[in-house]
């Protein structure tokens, strides 16, 4: 009888820290792992939620960039990560492509995670240079019809890339895809006169346009945006199976603890209602999102089978 009660009462003591780090959490700075180069907009709209979610939390939340082979190598650090709500990611429409994209990887990078939280909707759009001829989407695939056409976008398997297959599959016209090492290239090259279009997010040519330096045809939201609302969009010109919005949001390793995850997918929400940071995002062209776990993971695995269709439809999985 002794013996028992003091098994049990081993056991609830052995059960306490557990509880108390879950109810203290955070006691100590966050990393959060950002899977691209300083620079870019997934860069930049993850410093921008570590910066207003520090606050909420109480603890500071630290970007460390980890770039490489296709953003794996960032997420890889996330999933290996010990699942206590200290490591969490800096997560994209690239978690779902890669799936698809990557057939020797040493994770899954859909099923090895845990979904925090969709927090940042980010459009595509086709630009051309200003003094181009064309104006809209029609305008374009007849031009591709007549003559030799070129349209960059950041690189290969990139959302831009894959929407634009689609574009093509859509628009039944081929054109010579030209990949970049990020779209700054790609955009000068428009402006030179080197490409006839590129695709590309749109925070990342929403001042070029406004400016008048390049024109948006169209873009793959299901509404027109409020950064550049003249741009049609791709139900608009005419194609109702082409579009495809990006995303920014947070996820953590698998088998992050759900208090935790309710908690920093709170905190997320609640640092997206500073107007501060909504306003950054809109003058990025990029649209705050309010979503929970289960709209994240639903999202992932349906993007996922899509994007590994258009993968395989455009052979671009090597031998």
């Amino acid at each position: 009888m002794f013996r028992r009660a003091l098994l049990s009462a081993s056991a609830a003591v052995l059960a306490l820290p557990a509880v108390s780090r879950a109810q203290a959490w955070p006691e100590k700075p966050i990393r959060l792992l950002v899977p691209v180069a300083p620079g870019g907009s997934q860069d930049i709209v993850a410093r921008l939620f570590a910066r207003h979610m520090g606050p909420v939390l109480g603890q500071n939340v630290v970007v460390e960039n980890l770039p490489g082979a296709g953003s794996n190598i960032g997420y890889e650090a996330v999933v290996r990560a010990r699942p206590d709500g200290y490591v969490l990611g800096a997560g994209s429409d690239s978690l779902s492509i890669n799936k698809g994209l990557f057939r020797r990887l040493n994770f899954d990078p859909v099923e090895d995670i845990t979904p925090v939280a969709e927090a940042a909707r980010v459009p595509q759009i086709l630009v051309v240079a200003a003094n181009s001829p064309v104006n809209t989407l029609s305008q374009f695939v007849e031009l591709a019809k007549g003559r030799p056409v070129a349209v960059g976008t950041p690189g290969n398997g990139s959302l831009s890339h894959l929407l634009q297959q689609q574009l093509q599959d859509a628009s039944e016209v081929q054109w010579t895809h030209a990949p970049y090492r990020g779209g700054a290239l790609a955009l000068q090259d428009l402006m030179g006169g080197s490409l006839q279009g590129v695709m590309i997010n749109i925070g990342a040519v929403t001042d070029h346009v406004k400016a008048g330096r390049l024109k948006g045809v169209v873009v793959s939201s299901p509404a027109r945006t409020q950064a550049l609302p003249d741009v049609p969009t791709f139900a608009e010109a005419g194609l109702n199976n082409a579009d495809a919005v990006g995303w920014h949001g947070l996820f953590a390793p698998r088998g992050t603890p759900e208090e935790l995850v309710a908690k920093i997918n709170t905190a997320l929400r609640q640092a997206l209602r500073d107007e501060e940071l909504a306003g950054h995002l809109n003058a990025l062209g990029i649209e705050p999102s309010d979503t929970g776990p289960e709209y994240l993971g639903q999202r992932l695995r349906a993007d996922a089978t899509r994007w590994a269709g258009v993968i395989e439809r455009a052979r671009l999985l090597p031998d």
